[in-house]
């Protein structure tokens, strides 16, 4: 599991970006609280930042011409074996989302597909 810093969802090929779809709903959903080394961060803030960045993810998406489930546009949805949030409170976050997306992060994630022969320099 791994969220791609926010800055290369725009650049990522299809095959990252709907991965990291699929991640998001996994996180949203009954993955929320399930440690993994590579995002344990996520849970350090509030479910809400979670919706945001995948409202990101879904917005490139829709640019692209995919659709995705309209549900996941509803930031108390949060899959079919998981029971809805009970308004969850709206936030706004800084810039970037997540403050572990920053430069280091930014390199590593950069590297990591570069590994995966994807070069998004």
């Amino acid at each position: 599991m791994r969220l791609w810093h926010q800055d290369l969802i725009e650049k990522l090929p299809r095959q990252q970006l709907l991965g990291q779809h699929r991640e998001c709903c996994a996180l949203r959903g009954a993955g929320w609280g399930r440690k993994h080394a590579t995002v344990n961060y996520v849970f350090e803030y509030s479910p809400y930042h979670l919706f945001l960045f995948h409202q990101k993810v879904m917005e490139e998406m829709a640019k692209r011409g995919y659709k995705p489930d309209q549900r996941w546009l509803n930031p108390n949805y949060w899959g079919l074996k998981t029971p809805p949030y009970v308004d969850l409170k709206v936030e706004t976050a800084e810039q970037p989302i997540y403050p572990e997306h920053d430069a280091a992060y930014l390199q590593e994630c950069l590297d990591n597909l570069a590994g995966k022969g994807i070069d998004l320099s």
